[in-house]
């Protein structure tokens, strides 16, 4: 019962912090601040064994760190633990200016200030392992706000598109945000998961980085291009080839396959996500008349 009503707490809540005073039509987001031809970001994202979508997050080049994507947050928020390891000062209000902050997939968000706080929400279900990944903060409106977003929970990947909009600032309370007593519900869910034995396991491994851009092409998965000094052009990916097959089956399949057994680029994406660091596989492609089978080692990613 206990781990349904915590499931069940907001991580949108966050007494203590209210958007600034209401903005004004300059403000808002108009058609004619929007640009649509301004770069899109694929960013990868997974949910969490609570349905959260979570990204990866390198903060003042520190991490990765798990954030939660909150549209009902209206700052980002990194714990005080998390904020130590990237080097983060805070003023007299609790709030940190960033030098970097990156989030998986390339995109670089100019400016980004975030609350160092430890939410109770987070604390809570970091306590019990709810998540089944420890979480490090949530990712909220002043970052949110500046890019047009669209969720596909049948891809792998969420795409944001930049605007030309800055989010009105974000008034705070003082650093010690009362949190009506709140507060001391992680501490206490801590507590009681010890009591019930419970041990989230947060183990962290690198993701593996192939580094290389692919594209459906006559219902055939071709190499668009390839980040050099990536493991891809080290392993002879070229762009232009066109892959075949792979050496390891898919997870959603559960079967094992021959090398020709692709689904395209979502079942690549899915055979891809699992690799970490240092793993080799096989990967056949199709160049010109010839076909040839390249061995590939996965490199360190986020």
């Amino acid at each position: 019962m206990i781990r349904w009503w915590l499931l069940a707490l907001s991580l949108g809540f966050v007494p203590g912090l209210a958007p600034g005073a209401r903005a004004d039509d300059d403000a808002k987001p108009t058609a004619d601040k929007v640009k649509a031809a301004e770069k899109e970001y694929a960013i990868p994202y997974r949910l969490t064994d609570t349905k959260h979508i979570l990204v990866r997050v390198k903060v003042n080049g520190k991490g990765p760190f798990n954030l939660i994507l909150d549209t009902g947050a209206p700052a980002v928020f990194i714990t005080k633990k998390s904020a130590e390891r990237a080097g983060l000062d805070t003023d007299k209000d609790g709030w940190a200016a960033t030098d970097s902050f990156e989030l998986e997939g390339g995109l670089k968000v100019p400016g980004a200030k975030a609350r160092v706080a430890d939410l109770f929400q987070l604390e809570g279900m970091n306590g019990m392992g709810l998540a089944g990944v420890e979480l490090h903060g949530v990712v909220g409106y002043n970052v949110l706000a500046k890019y047009r977003i669209t969720y596909d929970f049948t891809a792998d990947k969420l795409k944001f598109v930049a605007l030309d909009f800055t989010p009105p600032a974000v008034n705070a309370k003082g650093k010690d945000n009362s949190q009506g007593g709140l507060d001391l519900l992680g501490p206490a869910m801590k507590m009681l998961a010890g009591f019930m034995g419970i041990k989230p396991n947060f183990a962290v491994e690198p993701r593996g980085f192939l580094g290389v851009e692919l594209a459906e092409t006559d219902g055939k998965l071709a190499v668009k291009s390839v980040v050099k000094g990536s493991p891809a052009a080290a392993a002879g990916l070229k762009p232009g080839d066109l892959i075949t097959g792979v050496s390891k089956a898919f997870a959603a399949k559960g079967r094992e396959p021959g090398i020709d057994d692709l689904d395209r680029l979502k079942a690549f994406g899915r055979w891809v996500e699992p690799m970490r660091a240092g793993q080799k596989a096989k990967i056949q492609v199709e160049r010109g008349d010839k076909t040839e089978t390249v061995t590939v080692e996965f490199g360190k990613g986020l």
